[in-house]
C-alpha cells in the first residue's frame, strides 16, 4: 500500500490505463528528483529564477501523485522565490519536500519493480 504517494489522480486522469500510469510513475522517479537537485542549487545559490523554474515544474507532478504536503510547500518555495526570500527561510520547507519526494521514489521504485 502507497503511503508516501497516491495514485488516484493518475487512476482516474488514464481511465485507469495501466501504460499512462507506468509512464507517469517512470517520469516522476527519473525526472524530478534531478528537479528537486535544481531547486536546490538555486536556493543554494540564491538564483531565485532556477529555483522558481524548476519548483513550478514538479508542482503539477506532486499534485497529480497525490503528494499534498509536498505540494503545498513547493507552492511556498515558489511565492519564496518570488519575494526572493532569505535562503533561510526557506531551507526547512525545501528539506521536507526532498525528504517527500525521496520517500516517494523508493517507494515506487519498491511497488513497481523499477
Amino acid at each position: 500500500m502507497a503511503l508516501h504517494y497516491n495514485l488516484a489522480k493518475v487512476h482516474a486522469l488514464s481511465d485507469n490505463d495501466d501504460d499512462f500510469v507506468t509512464q507517469i510513475i517512470t517520469l516522476f522517479v527519473t525526472e524530478v528528483p534531478q528537479d528537486v537537485m535544481q531547486i536546490k542549487l538555486g536556493i543554494k545559490t540564491k538564483d531565485h529564477k532556477l529555483a522558481y523554474s524548476y519548483a513550478h515544474k514538479i508542482k503539477p507532478t506532486l499534485d497529480l501523485l497525490g503528494m499534498t504536503q509536498a505540494f503545498e510547500e513547493i507552492l511556498e518555495i515558489e511565492a519564496w522565490t518570488k519575494r526572493e526570500g532569505k535562503r533561510k527561510e526557506i531551507n526547512d520547507t525545501f528539506d521536507s519536500v526532498e525528504d517527500q519526494v525521496e520517500k516517494a521514489v523508493k517507494e515506487i521504485r519498491k511497488d513497481f519493480n523499477l
